[in-house]
């Protein structure tokens, strides 16, 4: 609040210095100890409303004293119709300068004609403006600018004629060579210093948006370029550097920058303030606000310029009046980086308060006034950048808080969790191991099924090839069996599988067997490193194991016999498992073939 204070108390101390009525002071003079010179208190003015007279007409206006003194010794009229003529004397009493440069140092005007009328009648023009090409200039300048001979010891009759759609402001000055060069020197400094702050503010957060992705980052580089831009165009360099051969656009990007600007300023004011969560009727105000200066960029291409800058330029006050009010809000509300929102706002609402007085006449044109916008813009660009900064700051530490209490909940959730995890995933594991071993192992007799068989068989030929090992083949088929399903019925056949899977089982893991349900009644048998005479010891133990001990079932005693045919793999050149299995299936149709209820060796064996 003593910010807004102080920038009132200014603006009334101005207001009081822009009432002292000053006078015409006779002709300007030019002497040794002076190289730079106001025109402002020698100079008279007239106003031709339908911009219809000639410079003819106006000296005779001149002559006759029909100009009147500057109105408070101001040279800034405000958005007016029609020419303004300003008429002054000038009187060179230096001895080493003869020629000197009127400079007319506000960049936005239409037209600006001068008129030198020596004493022998000559009368010399020359004419500047944002309507001619920037090579139209005596030197590459923002300001109008005009080289003028004046003659030692004579006095020069100055005559210029203003018009302009944009306020009207005619600050003009003479300087010699020298002291334009020094005054320019310092110009372009404090220049480059305002839009090397903007510029490094505007890397920095684009760089800080890039990385963090945040929408008030954004907002804020928008803020900045649309701002730098406005200021570009204001102080003539956009025209200087830009486009210099076209006044057209030296015109048109004046609405057009200025719409930019203020629909990036308040877009950034409703993200950096939360509007949209805090204050909803105040962001609806400020979209329309946006939508405003949307309808005015987009008019400017239309409509005429005094038409489009005017209400913009009128709309600043509101707005920023607006924008401080929602500061002040928020702050009321408890929202801490608001309170650098407020003094960053303040700064940059005196710069501008004080350059719009100038637009309209308000205040005087001096460096307060025409460069406290810069000043003022500046600060605020800073101090925003401290704001977002805060701002970061505060929603980290609030995102850190809340993490920490959900890590806490989470931490109570996790620890009553752990152990019903634990056990589901033990339970997960046993179901996985189940469907494992049943898509690899028959349903019936809990054999290995036959795909499994031939995967196992086919790693255990690899492993006997490279370890030089003998394999035992064993191929078992039920005789009969049929008869046993047609007399006993399908479930007690079943049972018999199942009883010869457990008789398998029972008498032959102890060998290391490979164990498979190859098919129907049909079950093969395969035993790692065994001899040919210990091979047919096992098939025959085990026919007699199945052949002396009935199945029981359902009170019935079932005897079943079996047929075994035996193959041995021996070391040597590989031999694949179609071939060990197409062997050991030859020695089992042999042993039906003789009778069934016998073992029959393959390859030469000796069977019983």
């Amino acid at each position: 609040m003593a910010t807004i204070r102080s920038t009132f108390l200014l603006l009334g101390l101005a207001l009081l210095l822009a009432g002292s009525p000053t006078t015409a002071a006779g002709p300007a003079v030019l002497d040794s100890d002076r190289e730079a010179l106001s025109l402002s208190p020698y100079l008279t003015y007239g106003v031709d409303p339908g911009d219809r007279a000639d410079a003819a007409a106006m000296f005779s206006k001149a002559e006759r004293g029909e100009f009147k003194p500057l109105p408070g010794g101001s040279t800034a009229f405000g958005f007016t119709q029609g020419a303004y003529w300003f008429h002054g004397q000038l009187f060179n009493r230096n001895s080493t300068e003869q020629r000197w440069l009127l400079v007319l140092h506000y960049p936005l005007l239409d037209n600006v004609d001068v008129y030198l009328r020596y004493p022998d009648g000559r009368i010399e023009h020359m004419a500047s403006g944002d309507t001619l090409p920037f090579s139209a200039r005596s030197i590459r300048y923002r300001h109008p600018n005009f080289w003028v001979d004046l003659p030692q010891r004579t006095e020069v009759e100055l005559l210029v004629r203003v018009a302009s759609r944009s306020s009207l402001q005619v600050p003009l000055a003479v300087y010699t060579a020298k002291a334009f060069a020094e005054l320019e020197r310092d110009a372009q400094f404090g220049i480059g210093l305002f839009y090397g702050i903007l510029l490094a503010l505007l890397c920095y957060n684009l760089v800080l948006w890039l990385s963090l992705r945040d929408a008030s980052h954004f907002w804020y580089v928008c803020h900045v370029s649309g701002f730098g831009l406005v200021m570009f165009c204001l102080n003539g360099l956009a025209f200087e550097y830009l486009w210099p051969n076209s006044p057209w656009w030296a015109n048109q990007a004046i609405p057009l920058s200025m719409a930019v600007s203020q629909i990036a300023m308040h877009q950034f004011c409703r993200v950096f303030l939360e509007l949209k969560e805090r204050q909803p009727w105040a962001d609806k105000v400020a979209l329309a606000v946006i939508g405003f200066f949307v309808v005015m960029g987009v008019a400017s291409f239309a409509l005429d310029y005094r038409t489009v800058v005017r209400p913009m330029t009128l709309a600043v006050f509101p707005g920023a009046i607006f924008i401080l009010y929602l500061a002040i809000n928020a702050i009321r509300q408890g929202y801490a980086p608001a309170r650098v929102f407020l003094t960053a706002w303040a700064f940059l609402l005196l710069g501008t308060a004080l350059y719009a007085s100038v637009s309209f006449g308000l205040l005087q044109k001096n460096f307060l006034t025409e460069y406290g916008i810069q000043i003022g813009s500046a600060l605020e660009m800073i101090l925003l950048s401290f704001a977002l900064a805060y701002r970061y700051a505060r929603l980290r530490g609030e995102n850190e808080r809340l993490v920490h209490e959900h890590n806490e909940q989470l931490e109570r959730h996790v620890a009553r969790r752990t152990s019903e995890l634990s056990t589901a995933l033990e339970q997960l594991a046993e179901a996985n191991q189940r469907l494992r071993d049943s898509n690899r192992r028959d349903a019936l007799t809990g054999l290995f099924n036959r795909r499994h068989f031939r995967d196992m068989f086919e790693h255990q030929l690899h492993q006997a090839t490279e370890h030089r090992q003998s394999l035992g083949v064993l191929l078992i088929d039920l005789d009969h069996f049929k008869e046993v399903n047609d007399t006993h019925g399908h479930l007690a056949g079943d049972e018999c599988l199942r009883w010869l899977g457990r008789c398998l089982r029972d008498h032959l893991l102890e060998h290391g067997a490979l164990l498979a349900r190859f098919g129907g009644e049909e079950f093969v048998v395969v035993l790692p490193d065994i001899q040919g005479e210990r091979l047919l010891q096992v098939a025959e133990q085990l026919r007699l194991k199945i052949c002396g001990e009935p199945v029981r079932y359902a009170g019935s005693n079932i005897f079943i016999s079996a047929s075994i045919g035996a193959f041995l793999v021996r070391p040597g050149p590989g031999i694949s498992a179609d071939e060990a299995l197409h062997q050991a299936d030859d020695a089992l149709y042999a042993a039906k073939n003789r009778g069934r209820n016998c073992v029959h060796a393959a390859d030469g064996l000796t069977s019983n």
